[in-house]
């Protein structure tokens, strides 16, 4: 399957770009809205612009898609006590 850009609904505190990114990226929500902030200080009104054009582009993750990730199990044998 291919692996592709979504805004995220889980991790989400404006548009859900960030949290989408970061799960893209398989890091950290918090990492990719600490650079964000970081970035925010020199170029303002570039980022915020950019930001919400982000948002325009990327989809919205799929319903299907957050679904299966939460019925993600780990993997190898189950103890039961």
């Amino acid at each position: 399957m291919e692996k592709r850009l979504y805004r995220s609904k889980k991790n989400r505190v404006i548009l859900g770009v960030c949290g989408g990114i970061a799960e893209y990226l398989n890091i950290d929500p918090t990492i990719v809205r600490l650079i964000f902030i970081f970035l925010f200080i020199p170029f303002h009104f570039a980022l915020i612009i950019a930001y919400f054009l982000s948002a325009l582009v990327i989809p919205e993750e799929p319903e299907d898609l957050e679904k299966k990730d939460d019925n993600i199990t780990p993997s190898g044998p189950v103890q039961h006590l």
